[in-house]
């Protein structure tokens, strides 16, 4: 059996434990960086950065793709996650606006404003029509 099937094979709980172990290892790690790079070995904490953002990277965001699926079982993790893509959603839409910069479905090049900044206000609700806020 391969590693990623018995992976998948894994109940809800014990696969949140699965990305949980190594974040809460790397992610203090990190911080470690930042103050070992403060004390003047900015070389080593340089690289400790980068070594925790690429395991970070391949290999945390592997497992969360992979116990997803299972993560959105638990109740309040579901509405945790639906409630961050919503923020993430929103968010993205606020800058996209804010900046005036879209991004042209048919290339991945970057186009020049095209909405102004006004609009943002429609994204939260906050423009009431005829008057100017």
């Amino acid at each position: 059996m391969s590693l990623r099937r018995s992976i998948e094979t894994l109940r809800p709980y014990p696969s949140l434990l699965l990305v949980a172990l190594p974040m809460a290892t790397v992610e203090p790690l990190k911080l470690a960086a930042v103050a070992v790079a403060g004390k003047g070995h900015w070389i080593t904490g340089t690289v400790m950065i980068v070594a925790c953002y690429a395991f970070s990277l391949l290999v945390i965001e592997r497992l969360f793709v992979i116990v997803k699926p299972k993560l959105l079982t638990i109740p309040w993790f579901a509405t945790f996650w639906k409630g961050f893509v919503s923020v993430r959603t929103r968010a993205v839409q606020f800058f996209r606006c804010c900046f005036g910069f879209r991004r042209d479905r048919s290339s991945t090049r970057l186009h020049g404003p095209h909405v102004p900044i006004e609009s943002a206000a429609h994204i939260y609700g906050r423009h009431r029509r005829g008057t100017e806020n």
